[in-house]
């Protein structure tokens, strides 16, 4: 039922992180407000794809 996904920061770096997902309750991408060591502040990071 869960599966792993990525989160890329929209920022512009190369960030990401590692989380699961259940895709029957949630099929839409998901996006979050994580921290970003490249910019050194919480930015946005979205599902890839």
């Amino acid at each position: 039922m869960r599966e792993i996904i990525s989160l890329i920061s929209t920022c512009g770096h190369k960030s990401s992180y590692w989380t699961r997902k259940n895709k029957k309750k949630n099929p839409d991408k998901i996006e979050r407000n994580k921290y970003c060591p490249a910019c050194r502040k919480h930015t946005l990071f979205k599902e890839k794809k």
